[in-house]
Order: structure tokens, then C-alpha cells, then sequence
């Protein structure tokens, strides 16, 4: 995507969103956005770019640090639920409980009980906040590994991006095979009728800020909705399904 043509359809994306967040404050709505994926596939962009003209006061990032030792002895999903979003709220959780289901389980940063537990109470945790009337979305942002390669190496040349590198991040290529195992199984057993996951091809950084936008504003509704604009591309954002392997629509 030329970056003249990105400008001018994120502006105008953007304008939507404006209009979305009107909608959501006016009827005390909320709405929570999960972005998961694998290290460097874009998470913090794209948010950066959903969240650019909304009002601060009613746009939440929540992006949780390492777990405390109360945090450890707590209920898994207990830290979670504080940064829910209230009424005219929307919170974008950049990573979320599904932290349990990637990196601490690749990592042994859980057990294997905890593992098994948390895949067995997800579903009900999610129920209940679709129950609770949240508009709730999960997205996860895949990248292939030369992909991965190259914007790790970016990272460590880059000044301004210093901040991105951990340790656990430059372990992303060393455990590629187990991190696709983690996902595919969190893709099997965590996507639900009512909170299903859609995945993005994120190689193209511009294009799946796009796409992103696009299918997440098409998903809801709200006055003056432009529908011509939000015209996804199906080849950079699909709702998972088995035949989604089959069809390459996830980077192995």
C-alpha cells in the first residue's frame, strides 16, 4: 500500500472511529478489543492508530506488566477485570489473559495445571462479559518468521524502539515452532459462537492497520456508517476456522 493512498484511507477510518466512540459515549456502550499475536506483528501500531483522534477520556490502553506475587495468588483472570471498560468506555488490551495460553506456557512461565485450568474457565470468563453486554472483539495479529527476522533485527538497530526489546522477545525465533503449536491450540479450543478469533496476515504493516479498522467498524453499529469504506480484504483478516490452515490464511 503507497503511503498517500494508506493516509487518506486511515483519515477517513479514522473519521468513522470518531464517529463509533459518539455512539458509544451517547449510550453509556462497552466495548473491549483483545490484540494478541505473535512479537513484532504490530499490535502497538495498530492501536496507536485505532486510538489517534478519540477522546482520551473514554479510550483506555491496557497493557499489564509481569505479574506481582499477589497477582500469582490471586484468581488467574482477577487482574484482568479491574480494566474492564465501564459505560461510554473503550479499552484496547494490548496482550491480555491470553498470556497464559502463549508466551507462559512456551516459556514454563505456568504449570501445566494452570495451563489446563485457564483453557477450561476461558470460556466461561468471556461469556459472561458478552453477557454483561461488553462488545467484545479479539483479534490476533500473525507474521511469518523471515518477517519476524527482519523487525527484530530493526529493533535492535532502531533508538526510538529500544523500549521493544525483552529478553523474552529475543527468544521469538528460537521457540517459533513451539509458539505456532501454543496458538494453533489456543485457536482450537478458545474461539467461541459469541468470541471468536480473527486472525490478521501482518507482514504488511499498512495493510492490516487497514483491514483491521475496517472489519472491526463493519462489526458495529452506529449512525452515519459509511459501509463502502469498510470493505475488508478476506486474504489479510479472516474469522478462524479449520479450513483457515488449509487455505494458508496462517503463517506456519
Amino acid at each position: 500500500m503507497k503511503k498517500k493512498e494508506y493516509k487518506k484511507e486511515l483519515y477517513d477510518l479514522q473519521i468513522e472511529l470518531v464517529k463509533f466512540q459518539k455512539e458509544i459515549i451517547k449510550k453509556h456502550l462497552k466495548v473491549c478489543i483483545v490484540f494478541e499475536g505473535r512479537d513484532t506483528a504490530g499490535k502497538d501500531g495498530t492501536i496507536k492508530r485505532f486510538i489517534e483522534h478519540l477522546s482520551p477520556r473514554e479510550a483506555r490502553v491496557v497493557a499489564l506488566g509481569k505479574p506481582s506475587d499477589k497477582d500469582k495468588s490471586s484468581w488467574y483472570f482477577q487482574r484482568y477485570v479491574p480494566h474492564l471498560p465501564s459505560g461510554g468506555e473503550i479499552v484496547f488490551f494490548n496482550r491480555s489473559w491470553y498470556n497464559r495460553a502463549g508466551v507462559e506456557k512456551v516459556m514454563n512461565f505456568c504449570t501445566k495445571k494452570e495451563y489446563k485450568n485457564f483453557m477450561q474457565e476461558v470460556g466461561s470468563f468471556e461469556r459472561l462479559l458478552v453477557h454483561s453486554g461488553i462488545l467484545f472483539i479479539k483479534y490476533y495479529l500473525d507474521i511469518s518468521k523471515n518477517e519476524q527476522k527482519k523487525r527484530l533485527k530493526s529493533r535492535k538497530k532502531d533508538p526510538l524502539k529500544q523500549w521493544k526489546i525483552s529478553p523474552i522477545d529475543m527468544q521469538a525465533q528460537r521457540y517459533w515452532d513451539s509458539y505456532s503449536k501454543a496458538r494453533n491450540e489456543m485457536f482450537d479450543k478458545t474461539t467461541f459462537d459469541f468470541a471468536p478469533w480473527f486472525v490478521v496476515h501482518s507482514d504488511e504493516k499498512k495493510e492490516a492497520r487497514i483491514n483491521i479498522i475496517k472489519h472491526f467498524l463493519s462489526l458495529m453499529s452506529y449512525p452515519a456508517k459509511n459501509n463502502d469504506l469498510l470493505v475488508y480484504k478476506n486474504d489479510i483478516i479472516c474469522k478462524f476456522e479449520q479450513k483457515c490452515y488449509t487455505k494458508g490464511l496462517i503463517y506456519s
